[in-house]
């Protein structure tokens, strides 16, 4: 397996080891001892799937205080662009964004810490995404921020279509007004 440290500290991106021979492949997703020794040192407590079509944007969102949740997320078939933006209070990397490109073909995998904002557009038609949350979900300290907020600079792949987001999603405020996550 290899670990890239992305640009903003506690983000990484995993390239498992795939086996391939001719009956397919075979990947390790999760091995709590590995993952730790490459810095990834989160408990993991709920697992979530999504299946999207192509167009669907999902974020960005957080959850606050406690609730916080780290991630580690993958695509098991389909694509997206998915992006992690900066939220903490008092970070010298406040409101950048990182963005990856996961596929159900690279297995890339996206770890992203408490305090930070995540969300993803789906790139092809039938994406279906999983997820590892560090914390149970908690609908009181669910938070979100406009994907499309000019301040964050996040060059989202252009699709050609309109976008299809939740009706919360287009209501979610802008970097400027949101209370920064501190770990409380």
């Amino acid at each position: 397996m290899k670990i890239i440290d992305r640009e903003i500290e506690g983000i990484k991106v995993i390239e498992p080891d795939v086996f391939r021979d001719v009956r397919g492949f075979f990947v390790e997703t999760w091995n709590e001892r590995r993952y730790r020794e490459a810095g990834i040192d989160a408990k993991f407590v709920q697992d979530n799937e999504s299946f999207s079509m192509r167009g669907v944007v999902r974020g960005l969102h957080w959850q606050s205080g406690k609730s916080a949740q780290a991630k580690l997320v993958r695509v098991l078939r389909g694509a997206v662009w998915d992006v992690a933006v900066d939220i903490r209070k008092g970070s010298p990397t406040f409101g950048k964004a990182v963005a990856e490109y996961l596929t159900g073909e690279n297995h890339r995998q996206f770890y992203i810490p408490r305090g930070f904002a995540h969300g993803f557009i789906v790139i092809e038609d039938g994406t279906l995404f999983s997820y590892k949350c560090d914390n149970f979900y908690d609908k009181a300290s669910e938070r979100g921020l406009r994907f499309d907020d000019p301040a964050l600079g996040i060059k989202w792949p252009e699709l050609g279509m309109e976008l299809t987001l939740s009706d919360k999603d287009k209501l979610h405020p802008f970097l400027e007004n949101i209370e920064p996550w501190e770990d409380k």
